[in-house]
């Protein structure tokens, strides 16, 4: 497909970007001088996520402003200054250390976008423990490995959640020692074997003085699922607070007054370092939702709670698209001046249709659980070509490769050739370990870069542009294909509301390509159809490319992070296991 060149409309610079061109942000000293930006705990005793996030700010200028807002299901609303969020995370922090959970020991926490999680996540940190997120939605087995490999300590989580999913697993997790539950809308709890949450805090000190805190000091563990066998436990530590810091700034354009809302679950990696991390350390509101998806709730918290900058995934774009552009047309967001995306990499036309629908385009954004925080972008200071990842952020040194088995690469130099993308490591949100896995995490490094697992290609102008998972790309009669170029033109059909592309097994092709497609509404299957779709993509993609099946399907499966989850298609039409999956959210 040809790259084209989308430019921003100036009607809604409201601010001028932090990075006002691209150029101006490179070079050798950038993560040094990302690092200057933040206090460090004071008498110089290191540098903790929490104090970076909240406690500088209730110190300062920013004490009364408003750090938090949770929009609850039931109508509610709960809201924390940054001094106020200091004070109760100081609550948390001394709640956990009166029941012996300190420095090291994992937490883990299982529970929506509701106020606790918050102020757990951050009374975690404060506490030097290591806080590790977990879906709300798992079911009780993949908590039980998550705990396990974690050799959790502390779980904080709901009565309801603790009742249906931990209670019949407690048994089968000697390492955990204590569980909080909160109770609803505050309610305290009697649940035999547990903590309150509400009464541990009511009896806690709301005075709490950071320990120190080595740079280097684990902070977060995020699971990430392989495509087989157990989830890999990524380890970061609390010097990504830099990285998650100057995206935010950079990336994601945000400034002190910012109202900023990123829709992603607190089980995912984005819910904490772009959830709650990154937007605190530059001292914006966060907005979250407690609720699910819901198109009319979405566009109304948009224009009412005068979000400015949205981060959100392909998933619910497409879902949003599906529901049409009449309903986001029924409101103003007049403070709203910039939208970003991130998860399965965006296809053109959710880039084209922000601009419809909101006047703005959305810039996509890459990075993984592994790199801690965004690594390649598509920034304000740039123009936008719809479909790419973007340049790499400053600091960051990305490049295409060919790995050999000798455990060496090839750097690739011709523009638009597919390899392995690398990164240069070295960057402070860089994960340090897989828990536990030591083979693992050394197999990710090659030739003195990390691995990153996807295939890419690089334009002429430096922008990059994904090809897919380097498992998920189709060998076809000696040709590569990217399943994600060929799911970007299906969506431009104006039946198709989501698609899925893998490669089929073939005798005499090798694999061909097939697809699964689901319709928008007022369209139904049909042979006609089928054949309409597959003469669109061969036009637009030539007949080596384009699909030789489509099979239409009520729904294409995709993590809440809004991956298409290739290898369970893949899996499911070759009648093999379907290995880990806990992620899996079905986009409808």
């Amino acid at each position: 497909m040809a790259p084209t060149t989308l430019v921003k409309s100036p009607r809604k610079l409201a601010k001028v970007p932090n990075l006002l061109r691209y150029e101006e942000g490179i070079g050798p000293e950038f993560f040094s001088r990302a690092r200057e930006e933040l206090d460090g705990l004071p008498g110089g005793r290191g540098l903790n996520i929490a104090h970076e996030a909240v406690d500088r700010h209730a110190a300062g200028p920013r004490a009364g402003q408003l750090a938090l807002r949770c929009l609850r299901k039931n109508g509610k609303v709960h809201e924390f200054t940054y001094a106020e969020l200091a004070l109760e995370t100081n609550r948390f922090a001394n709640a956990l250390s009166s029941l012996g959970v300190g420095k090291g020991d994992l937490v883990g926490i299982l529970a929506g976008r509701i106020p606790e999680l918050y102020v757990a996540a951050l009374g975690t940190l404060k506490n030097r423990s290591v806080f590790s997120p977990l879906f709300s939605a798992f079911g009780p087995e993949p908590i039980h490995t998550r705990l396990t490999l974690g050799k959790a300590k502390a779980l904080v989580t709901t009565e309801l959640l603790y009742i249906r999913k931990v209670a019949p697993l407690r048994d089968r997790l000697p390492d955990l020692e204590h569980v909080i539950l909160i109770g609803e809308d505050g309610a305290e709890t009697n649940t035999e074997g547990t903590h309150d949450y509400r009464r541990l805090l009511a009896d806690a000190d709301d005075a709490y003085e950071i320990g120190p805190t080595d740079p280097g000091d684990v902070a977060l563990v995020h699971f990430t699922s392989g495509t087989t066998g157990r989830p890999k436990g990524a380890v970061h530590v609390h010097e990504a607070i830099v990285w998650h810091h100057v995206t935010g700034k950079l990336a994601l354009d945000l400034h002190p007054d910012d109202v900023f809302w990123c829709t992603a679950d607190p089980g995912w990696v984005t819910g904490t370092s772009y959830g709650i991390i990154s937007p605190l350390s530059n001292g914006a509101t966060v907005i979250a939702d407690e609720a699910e998806f819901d198109a009319r709730r979405w566009y109304a918290i948009l224009a009412e709670q005068g979000v400015s900058v949205w981060y959100t995934a392909p998933t619910a774009i497409r879902m949003l698209m599906k529901a049409g552009t009449e309903l986001a047309r029924a409101h103003e967001y007049p403070a709203l001046r910039f939208l970003a995306s991130v998860g399965e990499p965006l296809h053109p036309a959710g880039v084209l249709w922000g601009v419809e629908a909101f006047g703005l385009p959305f810039h996509d954004t890459w990075w993984q659980t592994e790199t801690g925080g965004i690594m390649i972008a598509n920034l304000a200071a740039m123009d936008i070509k719809p479909g790419s990842m973007g340049r790499p952020m400053p600091g960051i040194e990305a490049a295409i490769v060919h790995t050999r088995e000798d455990g060496g690469v090839d750097l690739v130099t011709e523009p638009l050739e597919e390899g392995d993308l690398a990164l240069r490591p070295g960057w402070p949100s860089m994960f340090r370990a897989y828990l536990g896995e030591p083979e693992r995490y050394e197999k990710a490094f090659a030739g003195g870069w990390y691995i990153t697992g996807d295939l890419a290609r690089r334009d002429e102008d430096g922008y990059f542009w994904f090809v897919g998972r380097a498992d998920d790309v189709i060998k076809s009669s000696g040709h590569l294909i990217g399943p994600f170029e060929v799911e970007s033109v299906l969506l431009e059909h104006p039946a198709v509301a989501h698609a899925g592309v893998i490669g089929k097994p073939d005798p005499v092709a090798g694999e061909i390509v097939k697809a699964f497609v689901a319709l928008k509404p007022g369209f139904e299957p049909s042979h006609e159809l089928e054949k309409e779709i597959l003469a669109h993509a061969r036009v637009r993609l030539g007949a080596v490319v384009a699909p030789k099946e489509i099979e239409f399907t009520d729904a294409v499966p995709a993590t809440r992070s809004g991956k298409i989850m290739r290898r369970l298609l893949k899996a499911r039409e070759l009648g093999l296991p379907e290995g880990d999956v806990s992620t899996l959210e079905t986009a409808e």
